[in-house]
């Protein structure tokens, strides 16, 4: 476990507004030769769904119809369903001898699938598609995550996302008013913690006729980025080109944070999305990523079949303050790769990409996703409005992107390390602390005791 530096987990996002379609209409037009690129056709795989979907289709048509018409260029699009089937059809291609064929020239990807397709040579890097004053009309931090080990930039990012702590506020006010517990508690992964025990006691003290009956406070749709997230807090790596750092007390102390509370039921550890938990009244806040927020409903439907209109608050990502742990949080997203054909048809590429990114187009492709666009002005303009229309009552949207505006002025990002078989590390270790936590879980109901069992299942997740 190394210490981690400031450019390794990303910097402070600054908010500048860039005269961005400046930008573009001299960099975009000044490179493209639009007798060069004439009948060029140009194909793109994607995983977007719902209303992604269709904006999607509907600023492809409109770029065939204006810019890409000027300068001889269509985009022809085509869904390939969820992340996980896009990948397995671009790994198939990855391992063939012969793919280029039938690469698509555009596609959507996280660095991780982009490291196998680049592994193949099936990928084009867009340095030196996009020059540096191009470059900084956007987020700095979304343009090195797509930089991958060779410092090169594969992964054009074009939507992206941050976690957030979402929070039942019509459940909360309840045990607010009974126990004295505030939002603020929940500012840090202690206060969440101590939140949860109270939580659980006072639900189950409202059965006194069934014992052992009290209800998770907590959930979080991952908990391999929660401990990447608290190890980058305390200036630390959890995962590098060498594994999973499971060792050290920095580790103990995340694991004691999770666990315990986790098989006295305060926690839900479960194979589950959070929203579907919040969405049965199963847990009061969780976190998710802000891309998550359509799926949260404003009608729970509780076990029993009784249904309640609920109001939900969204908070920045808790800290863990054990060591001094700075405000950081992870950003997520896939963005679009260009496979490496001929200098025209990448060339085309990026001309498509320059005006999908501009901010008009932008803003329009993640609006009502949870999804943030992706150059400074844009952004600004979009928080910006959301904290300005804000007010008791309003859509949940616009408190979320109020708090990611705020998140985005006072916290630092990271994102998971592009190193070799990440995907796998997390998965394994995923299933492997939900695998134990149930088995615990299981064990304490029995009359087992909690801080035994906690460090027996450390010790063997350690080996």
């Amino acid at each position: 476990m190394k210490r981690q530096g400031l450019a390794a987990t990303g910097r402070v996002l600054g908010f500048a507004a860039l005269a961005f379609a400046g930008v573009f209409l001299t960099g975009c037009r000044g490179k493209v030769e639009a007798g060069a690129l004439k009948t060029v056709e140009l194909t793109m795989w994607h995983n977007y769904s719902g209303q992604m979907k269709s904006t999607l289709d509907e600023l492809i048509a409109q770029f065939n119809e204006t810019v890409g018409k000027e300068n001889g260029v269509s985009v022809s699009v085509t869904y390939e369903g969820t992340s996980t089937t896009l990948s397995e059809k671009l790994t198939e291609l990855a391992a063939q001898d012969r793919a280029l064929p039938d690469i698509p020239d555009l596609m959507t990807v996280y660095p991780k699938m982009a490291m196998t397709l680049a592994d193949a040579g099936l990928l084009a890097t867009l340095d030196g598609r996009f020059d540096a004053k191009e470059l900084e009309a956007y987020q700095d931090s979304y343009i090195e995550e797509g930089r991958l080990q060779d410092g090169k930039l594969y992964v054009f990012p074009v939507a992206k996302s941050t976690e957030v702590l979402y929070v039942n506020r019509t459940l909360f006010d309840r045990f607010s008013a009974a126990t004295g517990v505030g939002l603020d508690n929940l500012s840090t992964f202690r206060g969440i913690a101590d939140a949860a025990e109270m939580y659980y006691e006072w639900t189950d003290a409202q059965t006194p006729e069934v014992e052992g009956d009290g209800k998770a406070f907590f959930s979080c749709d991952s908990w391999f980025t929660v401990t990447l997230v608290g190890f980058a807090q305390q200036g630390y790596d959890f995962v590098d080109d060498t594994g999973i750092h499971k060792d050290g007390d920095l580790y103990r102390r995340i694991w004691e944070f999770a666990m315990p509370p986790g098989l006295r039921g305060e926690f839900a550890v479960v194979d589950t999305f959070s929203s579907a938990l919040a969405n049965q009244g199963d847990v009061v806040c969780s976190i998710a990523s802000t891309a998550s927020v359509r799926y949260y409903s404003h009608t729970v439907t509780y076990p029993d079949g009784q249904t309640e209109e609920v109001e939900y608050d969204v908070l920045p990502y808790p800290v863990f303050v054990m060591f001094g742990g700075k405000q950081m949080a992870l950003q997520r997203g896939a963005g679009i790769a260009v496979a490496k054909t001929s200098d025209r048809r990448e060339q085309a590429a990026a001309l498509f990409l320059k005006w999908f990114t501009q901010p008009e187009q932008n803003k329009r492709f993640v609006s009502g996703s949870g999804y943030l666009p992706v150059t400074n002005a844009a952004f600004q303009e979009m928080v910006a409005v959301a904290a300005a229309d804000q007010a008791p009552g309003d859509d949940v949207y616009d408190e979320l992107y109020a708090t990611v505006r705020k998140m985005y002025q006072e916290y630092l990002f990271l994102y998971t390390p592009n190193v070799d078989n990440v995907s796998a590390m997390m998965e394994e270790y995923e299933k492997d602390l939900k695998d134990a936590t149930g088995k615990g879980r299981d064990a304490v109901r029995n009359g087992a005791d909690v801080e035994l069992v906690s460090e027996a299942l450390l010790r063997d997740i350690q080996d």
